[in-house]
């Protein structure tokens, strides 16, 4: 929701998701000030999905450029700026003039996974020098199969003119004045090559798969000095990048460690910040969200990665639109009565099983004859299941939490909400603002203040004993597979 500015700083918040990219203005005190966005294509073959590097920076720029159009006047209280994008999508590109030698290769992309395989021996390595698994979702096999195949990308490392990493890199080199070429801690650990002790590349890791120091952008602090936006007749310092995730766990401040905070998007993401250094995360994530030069914020993260994409995907395939979802998909999971479950590997199976080969299909004694709403009902309860597998493993780790905030759009679904608090047996609350991220980025831009608005509650959904929701859970959990 928009809400009347006061007179102090804005911060201009740049949030390039899977869909669409957005920009949104806030104010010190987390409200939206305007807002605008611009969709990107997916492109989708098997295991491969892209999207048009230059549509991705096209789409940034128009939304930037009409956010600050929306504001008028007010334009010149931007303070700064701040960009998040998916962690572990890549993209190749010519050193010397900014031009994508590749697609943006999305962290859905699991294409090399065969090329990865042969690490297999080395996967407790990686994970202590990570705090990852060895999965084809991260950027290394996605950057060796540029390497291995593109003949622009070849050219290119042949006249040392290549450059390739995080998608949030190629974005700040093309939209910054400097032209810089920057990693930050967020994006750069989702490579599998970026050492989460020294906060640098790995020279071991590099060596290992094979990929040039020289063509990866330097590793430096989320808190950076990475240039201006030159944005219409405005010009905006970006002091962030990070991930989306990533700043969304600072969408109310600093971090509680006694809360799990899940975003449930493209994919559903539980986070929970430990105290000093994260400790041995087992089958899920160690995670730098946040670095500058007096701190460090690290999460143990769970991922669950068919959210809202096992819901698109499912949709389209049983010809449901966004707009019947959006309608109708609280009644349905509310009429929820069939013997029909979902074992959900859309993009793969993520934490605690990481398997990108896992074929996703419905199960159960009216699997075969369930009408369209009962099977995305099952989808739909599929994620809950997914993510309290995840949050039984974090428990493990790190104990019980207090609460589960929950942000993103598939949080304004009230049955799953309360499916999740009923088999978590923990109070969910679900965040008025559904803007995580540009709010995180904001109180990022902002310096964390300690007087930063926390969450606005717009419902706690209280556990409740639910048997029958109970027994569908455990018959799913026999139809996974073993970790």
């Amino acid at each position: 929701m928009t809400k009347p500015a006061s007179s102090g700083p804005l911060y201009l918040c740049l949030d390039q998701g899977g869909h669409a990219s957005r920009a949104l203005v806030l104010d010190g005190e987390g409200n939206v000030q305007a807002q605008a966005f611009r969709e990107i294509a997916t492109y989708r073959l098997g295991p491969q999905v892209e999207h048009d590097a230059e549509e991705v920076i096209h789409s940034v720029s128009d939304a930037a450029a009409a956010v600050i159009e929306k504001l008028g006047a007010a334009a010149g209280r931007i303070k700064a700026a701040g960009l998040a994008t998916q962690r572990s999508s890549i993209v190749c590109w010519e050193r010397s003039s900014g031009r994508p030698l590749s697609p943006v290769l999305s962290w859905q992309d699991t294409r090399a996974r065969a090329w990865l395989d042969n690490f297999a021996n080395k996967a407790a390595l990686i994970h202590n020098r990570t705090g990852l698994v060895l999965s084809p979702h991260y950027g290394v096999s996605k950057l060796k199969w540029c390497l291995l195949n593109l003949p622009d990308v070849q050219a290119a490392r042949e006249r040392g003119d290549l450059i390739f990493g995080p998608l949030a890199a190629f974005l700040a080199h093309r939209l910054a004045d400097t032209r810089p070429l920057l990693a930050d801690p967020a994006n750069a650990s989702r490579t599998l090559l970026w050492d989460r002790n020294t906060r640098d590349w790995s020279d071991e890791l590099l060596e290992l798969f094979g990929i040039p120091r020289e063509c990866l952008p330097a590793a430096v602090p989320s808190r950076t000095a990475w240039g201006a936006l030159k944005i219409a007749d405005a010009r905006v310092p970006l002091d962030i990048v990070t991930g989306d995730q990533s700043a969304a766990l600072f969408a109310f401040g600093a971090p509680d460690p006694d809360t799990v905070y899940a975003n449930l998007g493209t994919g559903a993401f539980l986070q929970r910040c430990t105290a000093g250094a994260a400790p041995d995360p087992g089958r899920l994530l160690a995670s730098v969200v946040y670095q500058d030069e007096e701190r460090s914020v690290q999460v143990i993260e769970g991922t669950v990665n068919g959210a809202g994409s096992a819901i698109h995907a499912i949709a389209a395939e049983l010809d449901i639109s966004e707009q019947q979802f959006k309608a109708e998909s609280a009644a349905w999971l509310h009429k929820f009565s069939a013997d029909v479950l979902f074992v959900n590997a859309i993009s793969g199976l993520g934490s605690p099983w990481w398997l990108a080969a896992a074929e996703s299909h419905f199960a159960g004694a009216d699997a075969a004859t369930a009408s369209s709403p009962a099977k995305l009902a099952a989808v739909m309860e599929s994620i809950v299941f997914l993510l309290i597998a995840n949050l039984a493993a974090l428990d493990n780790k790190l104990g019980m939490p207090r609460r589960l905030l929950v942000t993103g759009g598939l949080g304004r679904v009230d049955p799953l909400l309360q499916r999740l608090a009923n088999l978590a047996q923990l109070p969910v609350e679900r965040a008025r603002s559904t803007e995580a991220t540009a709010r995180g980025l904001a109180c990022l831009l902002a310096g964390i203040p300690a007087d930063w608005p926390g969450a606005s509650v717009d419902r706690t959904f209280v556990p409740v004993d639910d048997p029958a929701l109970l027994a569908r859970y455990r018959r799913w959990q026999k139809l996974m597979p073993s970790w």
